[in-house]
């Protein structure tokens, strides 16, 4: 004969590959939490440890090489042919900001924003704008028109040269 054995609770028999429902709502939680973290997360692929190429505390505006040094370094150097420069405007150039407010009349800036250290992009109407914070900035001296940025961008010395204008 053989023994057998039966339930008397009713209660039907749960093997370890039924889902209760506590690990159910469990994966959804950690789930959850797992697309949170994701979005939450920053890109490191940029130049700033922060996540992103905008520095909070950046180096004073044409520090990085794009003025000549006392000594001369840069002076003579070509930086952009004057023809490519239009009267009332001006082009980006490496790291400057090459304008030609009136004719014959050339002026360089650095291309580093004075409000948090983003690079200007544009050139339009007389203004040097960049597009991080809507700061502009005159095409004559460098000085903030509009925006947040309080101080100019800083003035490289810079002559005509032939054809060509030059680091002075």
């Amino acid at each position: 004969m053989t023994d057998v054995q039966t339930r008397t609770d009713n209660q039907p028999e749960r093997t370890d590959a039924t889902s209760t429902r506590r690990v159910v709502l469990l994966s959804a939680g950690a789930l959850g939490a797992g697309a949170v973290l994701t979005a939450c997360g920053t890109d490191t692929s940029g130049t700033n440890p922060n996540g992103s190429d905008f520095n909070n505390d950046p180096a004073p505006a044409g520090s990085t090489g794009a003025q000549a040094d006392s000594a001369g370094g840069n002076a003579g150097k070509v930086l952009v042919a004057a023809s490519e420069v239009t009267v009332g405007g001006g082009v980006i150039k490496d790291d400057l900001v090459i304008t030609q407010p009136e004719e014959g009349t050339f002026k360089a800036f650095s291309k580093v924003c004075t409000h948090q250290g983003c690079d200007v992009t544009e050139i339009t109407d007389g203004s040097i704008l960049c597009k991080c914070h809507n700061s502009a900035f005159s095409i004559k001296d460098g000085a903030p028109t509009a925006g947040p940025a309080a101080k100019p961008l800083a003035e490289t010395p810079v002559k005509l040269d032939g054809d060509n204008v030059v680091a002075a």
